[in-house]
């Protein structure tokens, strides 16, 4: 291959994530609500039936399938899906920035606004209820942080002998960030918290 040939295919390539095409892709709703005049975000708890994550406090969401046209479509239909409600009900739509997570999964966020909240009903086979936070509760009120740590483990069959250290190799340990969010006996935490999170900083810059 000589230089031109190689200049030919890079040129016009877009870049995108290092082996983004493994990746588990999915795409949540942060769902504006408003009660009693006032904005509140709602949440889902999940159904206790679901074998992953069962009672966990998420945003409705699921994974990317080949007939959603984009992220955006796969949040919207999810949150219709899992709510009862229709697409209409579903306005002003918008992206978040996505999170590249642990064990290759890529997910991305969308806030968005549900028209009729009363009209909500629940799919009991994912969710079993639904609650709000007022906006400005979170707003004036920061989450806990804690600190999680990650240790590298490799396997017994891992080849020491070829990297230089073998098996005094100094692996970097990584350090991340837990938020928890705390409401009427609620705990909001996890990739939700950090969602929230991000999305609160956006309302406050």
């Amino acid at each position: 291959m000589d230089i031109n040939q190689m200049i030919q295919k890079l040129k016009n390539r877009e870049p995108s994530i290092l082996g983004e095409e493994h990746f588990f892709k999915s795409a949540v709703l942060l769902p504006l609500v408003e009660v009693n005049q006032e904005l509140h975000i709602l949440f889902e708890v999940r159904s206790m039936n679901l074998r992953r994550q069962p009672g966990d406090i998420c945003f409705p969401g699921g994974r990317i399938d080949e007939e959603d046209q984009t992220p955006m479509h796969c949040a919207v239909r999810e949150t219709t899906e899992e709510l009862g409600i229709k697409n209409t009900d579903i306005v002003d739509v918008f992206p978040l920035d996505y999170v590249v997570a642990d064990m290759g999964r890529i997910i991305y966020p969308y806030v968005g606004r549900i028209k009729n909240p009363e009209e909500i009903v629940p799919n009991k086979d994912e969710v079993g209820e639904v609650f709000t936070i007022p906006l400005d509760y979170l707003l004036e009120n920061e989450p806990d942080v804690y600190k999680v740590h990650f240790e590298v483990k490799p396997a017994d069959d891992f080849p020491f002998d070829l990297i230089i250290g073998g098996e005094n190799y100094q692996w970097q340990m990584r350090h991340m960030n837990e938020m928890f969010y705390q409401y009427d006996g609620r705990v909001v935490w996890g990739l939700t918290a950090k969602i929230l999170y991000h999305f609160i900083s956006l309302v406050k810059c």
